[in-house]
């Protein structure tokens, strides 16, 4: 679209879901389904009466009109149209209806208090109107408009403190409001006459959490500063958000941000801490949570984690040592990929907890494994967050903090290793086995017996199933056809050895139900075990896992020996110090083969 003798903006894609179509989305405050391709768009022009505008293909006009003319038309939709081609049609409407300068509240049914959250306006058109000082149209590329505002599919929305100010067309305005998992979103159609100028919106809590003593969080943010952190966790109702300082090349990210220390809200609501996510390409990620210094080397081995011409100067494992010596939190992030080194980490007990940041049967039955091979391994909820297309806490952690301790985020790290926990993209899920909680050891008879096992899920989006799972495998399950926001299943199983438990829910026999973002995130949640001890305290173990684990450390320790990049000894001092290079990586990996044989032995078994 040009003017010759005036002023517009590019063309913007609209939407195209009609109001209706968007006022009764089943995932209402979660934006909508991308589509393309885009058959109508917007733009912003200010230009004198004998202007003209044109809709150019390439060098080709293929409608041009006088600004009045169009101005002249019968508001408020102006139209002009030509038969471009025998199958296309380009039409100019005018759909400026006016527009009044208004003040919005979001409030707490409950509380009449101010209510940090996200919100959307547009015109039935489709046209965004976002609060002032906040970006209709972000670009998605990475590290690019991060902070304060998120695209989620085709909608904007801007975080807000509970107040914002601006725009608002007359007429007819869909609005969109959403806090988090715990709060109802709110989808509607509001009217704004000439001369309003202000706006209440109501939004009711779904489900309190907190009074459970259950307190979210995200383990794995990047980009976004302290204070934006702080905002958006605000709004999307995340107790605990890590901003996690890396590398890419010669990219440093956050560096100015890191204190060693919290970062806590005036109300006490949100904690931001930032911290540090170390990566090498093959071997595997590894976030440090709670560091009081960072661990140099951020990143090693060359691009795309390290440095052009980097070398493999250090392993997770020793990442996670001095994680640990300052009393910092291991966690494996997006497990498991990458997946060199994981086996290593969770065998050595390196690790506090692994992340699901996608609904994956890949990610799923890659920590079943460990469960089955005998090791415990709580489950934490991150993102990875590193567009603006992600909400922060879109996938979260919910931490059981014990009504005697404040929620604070060492207390929240401490529950997080204590394993009372479980991963959220949507529902509120609890697990109970014969009164015990999460991340409890029920201890059984020698010999076994029956069990009761309740789980409850609640979700502000709508599920399908619910279900019990036993050693990796289903064995009660509740379903609905159409979606539910309340399911419960109660169920009585018989127990004959060592095993784990756990709880999940999603769509259809645990399909995804997808979220509207770009990445397709499924709805979901996932507990951490229960583990049912049999006669003499918890021990599970299984030699075809224990087989494929040692295959990957061997693979670690061929990639170390014969692939990864090196220095010549005589050219370099490491920040180890110490004059053996290769032993130093390969010593912790070679620890946690010698755990594997042990047991191996321990039962008789042949390696």
């Amino acid at each position: 679209l040009t003017v010759d003798r005036g002023v517009t903006s590019m063309l913007h894609p609209l939407p195209t879901a009609a109001p209706a179509e968007f006022l009764s989305d089943k995932q209402p405050g979660w934006g909508s389904p991308l589509h393309t391709p885009v058959p109508a768009a917007y733009a912003e022009v200010v230009a004198n009466p004998s202007a003209t505008l044109q809709v150019m293909a390439h060098d080709t006009t293929l409608l041009s009109s006088e600004w009045s003319t169009l101005q002249q038309q019968t508001a408020p939709a102006a139209s002009l149209a030509t038969q471009a081609s025998p199958t296309t049609t380009v039409r100019l409407d005018v759909i400026d209806s006016g527009r009044n300068w208004v003040r919005t509240k979001v409030v707490d049914a409950e509380s009449g208090e101010l209510l940090p959250c996200r919100i959307h306006f547009r015109s039935p058109a489709g046209v965004p109107f976002l609060p002032y000082g906040h970006n209709s149209r972000l670009i998605t590329n990475f590290h690019t408009d991060i902070g304060g505002d998120v695209l989620i599919g085709e909608v904007p929305y801007a975080y807000i403190n509970g107040e914002c100010e601006g725009w608002l067309p007359r007429g007819e305005v869909l609005v969109d409001v959403a806090k988090g998992f715990e709060y109802q979103p709110l989808r509607t159609q509001v009217e704004i006459v000439p001369g309003q100028q202000t706006l209440t919106i109501t939004l009711k809590q779904f489900v309190d959490m907190g009074k459970e003593r259950y307190f979210s969080g995200d383990t794995h943010v990047h980009f976004l500063s302290a204070q934006g952190a702080h905002l958006e966790a605000a709004g999307e109702g995340v107790g605990v958000v890590n901003v996690l300082q890396s590398q890419w090349g010669s990219l440093f990210t956050n560096t100015e941000e890191f204190t060693g220390r919290p970062s806590v809200a005036p109300n006490g609501k949100s904690i931001v801490y930032v911290s540090q996510e170390n990566r090498q390409h093959l071997l595997g990620h590894l976030s440090l949570l709670g560091l009081v210094k960072p661990i140099m080397p951020w990143c090693v081995d060359g691009p795309t984690e390290g440095e052009i011409g980097g070398a493999l100067e250090t392993t997770l494992s020793r990442w996670a040592d001095e994680c640990r010596a300052q009393g910092g939190t291991t966690i494996i992030p997006h497990m498991p990929v990458p997946n060199g080194e994981v086996a290593a980490l969770v065998v050595s007990g390196r690790v506090d907890a692994a992340e699901m940041v996608v609904h994956d049967a890949y990610m799923h039955e890659e920590y079943y494994r460990y469960l089955n091979a005998g090791f415990r391994l709580p489950l934490a909820g991150g993102t990875d967050k590193m567009t603006s297309d992600v909400p922060v806490g879109i996938f979260r952690t919910y931490v059981h903090i014990p009504a005697d301790e404040p929620f604070t985020y060492d207390n929240w790290c401490r529950g997080l290793r204590r394993g009372n926990t479980f991963v959220s993209s949507g529902p509120l899920l609890r697990l109970c086995v014969e009164g015990h909680t999460i991340g409890d050891t029920v201890r059984l008879s020698a010999g076994g017996g029956c069990i009761e096992v309740e789980a409850v899920a609640d979700s502000n989006i709508p599920i399908n199933c619910l279900e019990i799972i036993i050693n990796g495998r289903v064995v009660d399950r509740t379903q609905v056809t159409n979606g539910a926001h309340h399911l419960h299943l109660k169920s009585t199983v018989r127990i004959t050895r060592h095993s784990w438990i756990t709880a999940r829910c999603a769509g259809p026999n645990y399909a995804p139900i997808n979220h509207h973002t770009r990445s397709r995130r499924g709805v979901m949640a996932h507990t951490s075990p229960i583990y049912l001890a049999v006669g003499e305290d918890w021990w599970m173990f299984d030699q075809q896992i224990a087989t494929y684990l040692l295959t990957m450390m061997q693979g670690s320790l061929d990639y170390i020996h014969h692939r990864s990049p090196q220095w010549e000894p005589q050219h370099v001092t490491h920040r180890h110090g110490l004059n053996d290079h290769i032993a130093y990586l390969t010593e912790p990996i070679l620890e946690a083969m010698a755990i594997i044989h042990q047991r191996m032995h321990a039962l008789g078994l042949q390696h």
